[in-house]
């Protein structure tokens, strides 16, 4: 997605106002925003909470300001940062940070973004994208530059094995109808999900992926929330912890929406149950959020 981000800035940069910071990182993808941006495009090194400060006081004075670094780096080193000079003051700073999740694998945790939206979200006026698809970033990015509001969007890779038509961008999309449990899932995990479920017999999962938080900021859909009361099975899948996370605010929504559930199931990552690092799809299968692991918990539900 990353390279996405750069073409679709790009086109952006027209825009007098706009300025790029990076920590040091995107060599051998930033380049043509490089090149486009010029003195507007600011490599900061080494030195996050500087970054993010640099970028408040710029937005304070009308810019239009994008920051990127890895995901981790974003959001935990600069944390103080983030939450005191940017949402305090509600400007509109945005935060791309790279390989949601496990993204980067090998790397290790301390390259992990597994609590990323559930520790942001604690902060005010903060709003998250989690864009699934390449073709979501085009209008991630335009809703992201053109709102008023700091925003965080969680970028990856997009995961699709075959390049098939998704529905347009929306907040809520469902991918998949069917008269089975509920399944919500959320970013570039929402492929895999929907592959784990691709020879699941009757009744079928209805599957849904939503990529806007919190989900204050997006209703739930009528039409989803008449089948999760119907089906009476819900079952929420991420790539991030479960405290905070998407399953932590649908539980929310379901006690204030007074929906009954017979069955309910949460698959989301556990940290490192072996304690080992590993490939994305090792630490994925580590917390069950493998194909076999989530079509396992899905066909428990189907006949719950």
């Amino acid at each position: 997605m990353r390279q996405r981000v750069c073409e679709v800035l790009v086109a952006r940069a027209e825009n007098p106002n706009m300025v790029f910071l990076t920590g040091d990182l995107g060599f051998m993808a930033l380049e043509p925003l490089r090149d486009r941006l010029g003195d507007r495009f600011i490599n900061c090194g080494v030195a996050e909470q500087n970054m993010i400060s640099v970028a408040a006081a710029m937005a304070k004075e009308g810019l239009e300001l994008w920051v990127y670094s890895i995901a981790p780096f974003c959001y935990a080193r600069a944390f103080e940062q983030v939450r005191n000079d940017i949402c305090l003051h509600n400007l509109p700073v945005r935060l791309l940070g790279n390989g949601g999740g496990y993204g980067y694998g090998v790397m290790g945790a301390t390259h992990h973004a597994i609590e990323d939206y559930g520790v942001l979200l604690t902060l005010p006026g903060m709003r998250v994208y989690t864009p699934a698809y390449h073709d979501d970033i085009s209008v991630v990015i335009t809703q992201a530059g053109d709102g008023c509001e700091p925003c965080y969007i969680r970028l990856g890779r997009d995961e699709r094995k075959i390049k098939l038509p998704v529905p347009a961008y929306a907040p809520w999309r469902r991918l998949s109808p069917g008269d089975g449990p509920v399944v919500i899932t959320l970013g570039p995990l929402a492929s895999s999900v929907q592959a784990a479920l691709e020879d699941i017999g009757e009744p079928r999962p209805d599957l849904w992926l939503v990529s806007e938080l919190p989900l204050t900021s997006n209703e739930v859909p009528a039409s989803l929330a008449a089948r999760i009361a119907d089906a009476g099975c819900l079952c929420i899948i991420e790539e991030h912890v479960g405290h905070g996370g998407l399953g932590s605010m649908m539980c929310q929504w379901l006690v204030e929406s007074q929906v009954r559930l017979r069955a309910f199931e949460h698959v989301h990552a556990l940290g490192y149950p072996s304690a080992l690092s590993g490939s994305q799809d090792y630490l994925r299968q580590q917390s069950g959020l493998d194909s076999d692991s989530i079509r396992n918990v899905i066909l428990a539900l189907t006949q719950s």
